[in-house]
């Protein structure tokens, strides 16, 4: 892992905008690029040596009404329930959409595998999963699928202004 975020010169786009904005709001841990990309979650925490579920994920859907970005970040050991996220976004009928990679990258202005959880070309509905809050300290993309940052789940919250529920299907028995 490399310490060049402070350097944004040499940092790729997206991580330099993410880099500006986490310096912006007062954060004290810049991003770090790591020498593996860190597409998958899995791969992050690896790179990481940490627990998957302390990498926060960013998850993208289409919100069909208006064609609005959901950005879901939650911990990498687990799945966003869709119908859950569906129920607080959306309006009564409403629905929930995949958001495919070109969509992604126009309204995040970042490349799937690397999506932050701010610094976003527009704006997303934004939901933080309560079930990162089971880790003190916590790992989320940077602008590239080598660039990754630190921060507690409070952070996020401070950071997004997003509220947090419970998005994610229940562990398997």
């Amino acid at each position: 892992m490399s310490e060049n975020a402070s350097n944004t010169v040499d940092l790729p786009p997206g991580v330099a905008r993410v880099t500006a904005a986490l310096a912006g709001l007062g954060h004290p841990h810049a991003p770090v690029m790591l020498d593996d990309a860190a597409r998958t979650a899995q791969q992050a925490a690896d790179a990481l040596g940490v627990a998957l579920g302390q990498i926060a994920k960013s998850i993208i859907f289409r919100r069909k009404t208006d064609d609005v970005a959901v950005l879901v970040v939650t911990s990498g050991d687990l799945r966003v329930d869709e119908k859950k996220v569906q129920a607080i976004v959306c309006a009564e009928g409403g629905k929930l959409g995949r958001a495919d990679a070109d969509f992604v990258k126009d309204k995040t202005g970042f490349s799937i595998g690397g999506v932050s959880p701010l610094a976003h070309a527009s704006s997303p509905v934004t939901l933080i999963d309560e079930k990162l809050f089971r880790f003190d300290v916590i790992w989320a993309a940077a602008g590239h699928p080598h660039g990754v940052f630190r921060l507690s789940p409070d952070d996020l919250r401070r950071l997004t202004g997003a509220p947090v529920h419970d998005v994610t299907v229940p562990p398997s028995v």
